[in-house]
């Protein structure tokens, strides 16, 4: 990130990264702010790489329909301000299974596992939030290699910042 930019590093899964947030968040004046979810993304569709502002994000992991059922409203698609008009999905599943991908790209275009907890978040406390995802796996069996992709996501996601701050 260039400097002098606050970053707040969530970690990962929804939990922490709605705690990360929240935290980052409480008692501060938040009337100009504007929070950036920065940060990797799986394809869920062949074809899908480079840089991805989704215009929704989805709780995939969570039983909507159960909760729905006993008359209480599981919010688990949020709409995003500024977005390109795809679909990302969080869960607290690092996707790798060919069938958890398909099925998961019947409703979405990209997976991680923290956007929706910080657009939640950020809902939770009025403050707007841009999503901006770099594809750095297909969220299937090369996902594993995760960690040696982070590097090159992050100067695409750097270099983004950077300009978006000019």
């Amino acid at each position: 990130m260039p400097a002098g930019v606050p970053v707040v590093v969530t970690g990962v899964g929804k939990t922490a990264a709605a705690v990360a947030v929240s935290r980052a968040l409480a008692g501060r004046d938040t009337a100009d702010l504007v929070v950036l979810n920065v940060g990797t993304t799986g394809a869920l569709r062949d074809g899908l790489a480079g840089l991805y502002f989704p215009s929704t994000v989805i709780n995939h992991d969570v039983n909507g329909d159960a909760l729905r059922a006993i008359g209480l409203d599981p919010r688990e698609e949020l709409a995003v301000d500024g977005g390109d008009g795809t679909v990302l999905a969080s869960g607290d599943v690092f996707v790798t299974d060919p069938a958890v991908r398909a099925r998961l790209a019947e409703r979405a275009h990209l997976v991680d596992m923290e956007a929706y907890a910080v657009v939640y978040a950020c809902r939770e406390h009025g403050v707007p939030v841009r999503v901006i995802k770099h594809v750095s796996d297909a969220a299937d069996e090369s996902a594993l290699d995760w960690p040696g992709q982070v590097d090159a996501s992050a100067k695409v996601l750097g270099e983004w910042v950077a300009g978006y701050i000019r």
